[in-house]
């Protein structure tokens, strides 16, 4: 299981799938807002707002939630979220950051240090850990979307930078700038994605033991939870072997 594994993983190791699935619905409720009140409230003329909705769509989200999440912008009524990132550390030396979108900044913040500090890990300053990853784009697809070598290939003639497949999943990652362009061609051959965003790559991984594995996917899991924040990305890597022990 790599750092960067997605609401799916988590929902599977927890096996918690209908709190999961209600907590991603709202925090894709709220990029679709923030979205929509950034730019057009046109997913065609707005790129981040397409990504998001697409997003929702790949997760099963009813249309009227999509359609209510927009209508929240265009009405002026939503809350003013601020995006922020935090950066720290995990057990065993593990570099985490994690991106939030919320109205208050001082409770996300408290909530953020608590948990690390609560599962053997600290809060670092900004910039402590991303120095360490590369921010690119990330595609994803089920892993019935094709096999690895028609992924490649159609990742390859959209203008993608790597693909990983593997199991669960095909990971497409894409220069930063070229996200959209990458995504709307591997729309067209592949259909909609199961995820589009920015992402951040570590440059190099740390192999987590048994001994800290378990506190790691407890951080990860608290931060999730929270309701402001949007993704958590991590340089570690824990193999199946470990996995299955936690079970």
């Amino acid at each position: 299981m790599a750092g960067h594994s997605k609401f799916k993983n988590i929902m599977h190791r927890k096996g918690a799938q209908d709190k999961k699935r209600s907590s991603m619905f709202s925090k894709l409720s709220r990029e679709i807002t923030v979205a929509a009140k950034m730019g057009m409230p046109d997913p065609d003329m707005n790129p981040r707002l397409r990504l998001a909705v697409n997003a929702a769509k790949a997760q099963s989200m009813p249309k009227d939630n999509i359609q209510r999440a927009i209508d929240k912008a265009i009405g002026g009524d939503m809350e003013n979220y601020e995006e922020i990132r935090y950066e720290g550390y995990g057990p065993g030396g593990v570099a985490i950051i994690v991106e939030a979108l919320t109205d208050n900044r001082n409770r996300t913040a408290t909530n953020v240090r608590t948990a690390f500090s609560k599962n053997g890990g600290n809060l670092g300053a900004s910039g402590a850990v991303s120095h360490g990853f590369d921010r690119m784009g990330l595609i994803t697809y089920p892993a019935s979307a094709g096999d690895a070598d028609a992924i490649f290939e159609a990742a390859l003639e959209a203008g993608a930078d790597d693909v990983s497949s593997n199991e669960d999943e095909h990971e497409i990652w894409t220069a930063m700038d070229a996200l959209h362009e990458v995504a709307r061609g591997l729309e067209a051959k592949l259909g909609p994605a199961e995820g589009a965003k920015l992402a951040w790559k570590p440059q190099t991984t740390v192999e987590v033991d048994e001994s800290n594995a378990a506190t790691l996917m407890k951080l990860v899991d608290t931060l999730e939870d929270d309701d402001d924040v949007q993704t958590v990305w991590g340089n570690y890597e824990v193999s199946d072997e470990v996995m299955e022990k936690l079970g």
